[in-house]
């Protein structure tokens, strides 16, 4: 791939195709809980535009661009109240669709509020995430997708910002080789449960692959033999526009979705959302088999007013991510870093804001990364040209096609089938559930 077409899917800021690309879908833009009735306003960078979120007196939430159409003053210093936000400056005030509702500062005769329009997004909320579509149709949005995680009851969400390139991020998401490495190097397969899923990772470091295109993006099965016999598969999948599932859980009864939402070209916000935990499910164990806790919670930083200020982790670049060489050395975690999505940050913001790919030599172990790149090349060739969009984009139950995680199959079932059977399963748990 050129440098030019790795530079047009790597840049979303106004005007780029893939921020163009991007904007045809919704977006995850905050957590519900963020946002309280006639509370403070939040700054909100999503594809390199500066925005602010709010919930207004009756509950509505708006996404708009921060500038006052008047002077420009941030409405970020505005005032929430009676169902819409006021500028500071001249008192003009507008509602979440970004009609100008009161302009005080203007003698009536001369009033023309009718004719003045804040840059307002369409908005939507489902199961505790606000979501917002960037596109050009405002007026006639595509449905929300049907993100499975994110239509399960009572999933949990939270988030965490990366500094670094969006894709960067994702591709750590899509990497399932690092596993054994990053994560569980220190670990053998005695010192985990029996049945664990993570002992065939243990036993055997080097997966072999199954990688295919999908409707939504593209799907692997990174596959082992097990204790047992039999072949232990880690399904997982890319979906169009950046969203992942990673197979850190169990096939049968949890859902899991991770976007990773460009704030600009180099910061990126993930919303991790899972659905249906149950006890002892969690792909990693929360104990291993003497009984210690695997690993410790992200410390994060208290959430900020700036653009870059929301869901950062206390350790970064500035002290190599919290690592700690003694328990580096004694392999009390392969890393040295005590938790798994802090391992993952550490890797990834070290390569840099934009890594240089063409210094990169990929492995067969990386045939997800490489067609993911490709994918993402083609539908935005499609885009560019002749603005065709995916099938995802339109029709939200497509990614109903997707789920993640371990699951086990005879040695001679091949992986389509095997991943099959399974969806089918987990589809008759979501369905009594939803």
């Amino acid at each position: 791939m050129s440098s030019k077409e790795m530079n047009d899917i790597l840049r979303v800021g106004p005007g780029t195709p893939m921020g163009n690309f991007m904007r045809e879908y919704w977006l995850p833009a905050a957590i519900s809980s963020e946002l309280k009735a006639d509370g403070d306003p939040i700054r909100l960078m999503i594809l390199g535009e500066k925005l602010l979120g709010f919930r207004d007196t009756s509950g509505r939430v708006g996404i708009m661009d921060h500038r006052c159409p008047h002077r420009c003053a941030s409405l970020v210093i505005g005032r929430n109240e009676e169902n819409g936000i006021r500028c500071v400056y001249h008192g003009w005030k507008f509602d979440v669709e970004g009609n100008c509702v009161d302009m005080p500062s203007v003698p009536s005769r001369m009033d023309f509020k009718s004719k003045v329009h804040a840059k307002a997004y369409k908005t939507a909320e489902r199961n505790g995430l606000v979501w917002v579509y960037m596109g050009e149709n405002q007026d006639n949005p595509p449905p929300l997708p049907c993100i499975e995680a994110n239509l399960v009851p009572d999933s949990k969400i939270w988030c965490l910002q990366r500094q670094c390139n969006w894709l960067q991020a994702l591709e750590g998401d899509i990497d399932t080789s690092h596993v054994g490495f990053l994560h569980v190097g220190n670990l053998q397969a005695e010192d985990l449960p029996e049945g664990s899923p993570l002992r065939p990772t243990v036993l055997n470091r080097a997966p072999d692959f199954k990688v295919q295109t999908a409707e939504w993006g593209a799907m692997y099965g990174a596959y082992r033999e097990d204790e047992q016999g039999q072949t232990s598969w880690r399904a997982a999948h890319f979906l169009f526009p950046f969203w992942t599932m990673t197979p850190n859980i169990l096939f049968s009864t949890r859902s899991i979705a991770r976007a990773w939402v460009p704030m600009d070209d180099t910061h990126v916000m993930l919303f991790d959302i899972t659905g249906g935990v149950d006890a002892g499910n969690p792909f990693f164990t929360t104990t291993l088999k003497d009984g210690e806790p695997m690993y410790e919670k992200i410390n994060r930083k208290p959430n900020g007013t700036g653009w870059f200020d929301r869901w950062l982790p206390v350790d970064g670049e500035h002290n190599d991510w919290g690592i700690n060489r003694e328990d580096q050395r004694n392999m009390v975690h392969y890393t040295g870093i005590n938790n798994p999505s802090m391992q993952d940050q550490a890797v990834t913001e070290s390569m840099g804001p934009i890594t240089d790919h063409s210094f990169e030599h990929l492995a067969p172990t990386d045939q997800m990364i490489a067609t993911v790149r490709r994918r993402l090349k083609k539908v935005l060739s499609d885009y560019q040209q002749n603005g065709t969009l995916p099938k995802s984009a339109s029709d939200p139950k497509v990614y109903l096609g997707a789920r993640s995680g371990n699951f086990t199959a005879a040695p001679e079932t091949g992986f389509m089938e095997a991943y099959t059977f399974e969806l089918e399963k987990a589809h008759r748990w979501l369905e009594a559930e939803v």
